[in-house]
């Protein structure tokens, strides 16, 4: 196991096995998300999709306080007094998200305590969710006078709908676990103190699978997404949903379930 520390050492990466772990560390601020952390994201999330050896990535917030309460309201008056400075910073805000969303393989975020503004925006872009059941989940940006923006909220309206996305923005209201859960946006909520077993457990079993199939599942759901009617999928598209039975993993996935033996995943 290894651990290293990004973005002035807010941001921990720590790699054991096939599973990587990136730990927003600024328990002080409730794990906020500052300008400089935005951008190590960007720069770390391509470095991770490019090493062979992580299947699996986990984020998490230091501490039990929070998975992140949002930005540091502090730091608005030197870096988003106007608009213009706004624009500046929302630069980096969408870099880091966008290559959160990005990211090839599956990635799992570990939620406890809060989970508010840029906290749960960084987490809708991500693939699962694992919460606590006393974490709360919202954008209370009303309070604020601030908006969230179209590239924010994108990920909300296709996850919980626009129905509950508008109350969580109109309201500025807390939503608890178990909201969440039902509206679609956790894939599991289970009781704080089994958070991090259960969420190592999932990782655990995702990287033990074919590494291959779920970078072609990530992308064919995001398709959907984008166009629920395939009505532009191309041919090159279309062909690579069959492209899974010329590599070597289905070989071996096929010959451990007839031999009755774990499959040994190697990606190719």
């Amino acid at each position: 196991m290894s651990e290293e520390a990004r973005a002035g050492g807010k941001i921990l990466l720590r790699r054991e096995g096939g599973v990587a772990t990136l730990t927003l560390n600024h328990p002080e601020k409730m794990n906020a998300i500052e300008l400089e952390m935005w951008a190590g994201l960007a720069r770390v999330m391509p470095e991770l999709d490019a090493d062979l050896s992580v299947r699996v990535l986990v984020f998490r917030g230091a501490g039990e306080r929070a998975f992140s309460a949002g930005a540091d309201i502090s730091r608005f008056a030197e870096e988003r007094a106007n608009a213009k400075q706004a624009a500046g910073y929302a630069e980096h805000f969408f870099a880091g998200l966008d290559a959160v969303d990005a990211f090839s393989k599956p990635s799992l975020c570990l939620i406890r305590g809060a989970c508010v503004g840029g906290g749960v925006e960084l987490a809708a872009a991500a693939d699962l969710r694992v919460a606590g059941e006393t974490s709360r989940f919202g954008v209370p940006v009303a309070k604020l006078g601030l908006v969230a923006g179209y590239a924010e909220l994108r990920r909300f309206v296709q996850s919980i709908g626009p129905a509950r996305t508008l109350d969580m923005l109109l309201t500025a209201r807390l939503f608890s676990a178990q909201e969440m859960l039902e509206a679609g946006f956790l894939a599991r909520v289970v009781p704080d103190g089994e958070v991090e077993k259960t969420a190592y457990e999932m990782a655990e079993r995702i990287a033990s699978l074919a590494p291959k199939v779920h970078a072609w599942h990530k992308a064919f759901v995001k398709k959907i997404l984008r166009d629920p009617a395939l009505s532009t999928l191309t041919e090159e598209e279309f062909a690579g949903q069959f492209a899974c039975f010329d590599t070597d993993d289905f070989k071996e996935g096929v010959a451990a379930f007839l031999t009755k033996r774990a499959p040994r995943f190697e990606g190719r």
